[in-house]
Order: C-alpha cells, then structure tokens, then sequence
C-alpha cells in the first residue's frame, strides 16, 4: 500500500508539472515590456510569448496577434518552441507509460513488466523536465541580460509569468519523474526464492 501511495504521489507531481509546461507553452507572458510616456495614459504593456503577443493599454484594451513570420522573433524564442514541444510531447508518452506501471491498471499483470514501465516513464518524465528547463531559463538569461536600469529609455523589461510557472513544472516533473525512477528499480517479488518439493501422499494400503 505505501509502495502503491508514493507511485500515485509521484505520477501525480509529475503529471501536474506536464499540466504546468502546457500552461507556459500557450501563455504569451514570456517576456513583459512597460513603455511609459509622458503621462500614465500613455503607458502600454507588451507581452511576449513564444507564438503571439499582447498589448495593453492603460484603458484597460487589449490586443493579441500571432507571430506571422518565423523572422518576426529571436533565435532563442525560435530554438525555445522546438524545446518546449519536444517537452511536452515527452511528458505526454510518459504519462500513458505511466499509467501501465501503475498497480490498479488491469492491462500489465506481471509486477516486474510495471516497474520497468514505472522506470521509463520516470525517466521520460526527468528527461521533459530539463528540456523545458532550458529553454525557460535560455530566455530569462537573455531579459536578465539585456536588463538595464541606468538605460535612458522609458522601457523596461521584466519576467513574465510563464517563465516562473515553467520553472516550476520543470522541479515538479523532475522529481515526479525521480519518484518514478526510484520504484521503478524496486522488486516487489519476495528477495528470498522458495522452492516447493511435491509431497507424495500415501494411499491406505501401500506406501508412497
């Protein structure tokens, strides 16, 4: 019973992680540029994602437009799509892997056939969380860098949201998928064979 909470606890963390990178894949809150005028009604807000991005304006109005061109955004928002697909469609094959090494499922009923599916799928799920890694913190580098207070521009650039939620589904696939790994090399036959001999019974006569 233990055995079978940590599995659920670890497919559980790894599949909300995959929940997570799904989220930072679609949202457009990559990178936030604020421009501020000469007064507040002229402030806008440009969110930057890996597809569209977003204008807001200070009435309250905004506007998403998709990136028409693959010229219209930045080597690193370019190898950041391949990653991140990469990703999630790792997770998604762990996942159903998972779901076979599970101890409920009907459909593997050899234990060591489950563990090594539990193995593998952690593993997969290890794998989706560092390529997610990457590219999430390839860019947050880039807007660190690029950072500069003493700038006498009105910009300024900030993380988005989707860099901190990428963040974390990475650590919660990483360990999900860790968990996973760690039942996946446990036996869960009896360590210690047993042999039977067969016992010949005496009939009510003879002897056996």
């Amino acid at each position: 019973i233990a055995m079978m909470t940590t599995q659920t606890g670890g497919l559980v963390t790894a599949t909300l992680g995959w929940l997570g990178s799904i989220l930072t894949c679609a949202l457009p809150i990559w990178r936030v540029m604020t421009y501020i005028g000469s007064g507040m009604a002229a402030a806008q807000m440009v969110y930057e994602g890996l597809w569209m991005n977003c204008i807001s304006e200070s009435t309250g109005q905004m506007q998403c437009k998709a990136y028409n061109s693959m010229l219209e955004v930045s080597p690193e928002v370019q190898g950041s799509r391949a990653m991140v697909l990469t990703s999630l469609f790792t997770a998604f094959f762990a996942f159903f892997i998972a779901l076979l090494g599970t101890e409920c499922t009907r459909r593997v009923d050899d234990n060591d056939k489950k563990n090594r599916f539990s193995g593998v799928a952690g593993a997969l799920f290890v794998v989706a969380g560092i390529v997610l890694l990457v590219p999430v913190s390839w860019i947050a580098t880039t807007i660190l860098n690029n950072y500069n207070p003493m700038g006498a521009d009105n910009m300024r650039r900030e993380l988005g949201a989707a860099i901190y939620i990428g963040w974390i589904s990475s650590a919660l696939e990483i360990l999900g998928g860790g968990i996973l790994c760690y039942l996946g090399t446990q036996s869960q036959q009896d360590p210690y064979s047993k042999k039977y001999n067969v016992v010949k019974t005496c009939g009510p006569v003879g002897y056996a």
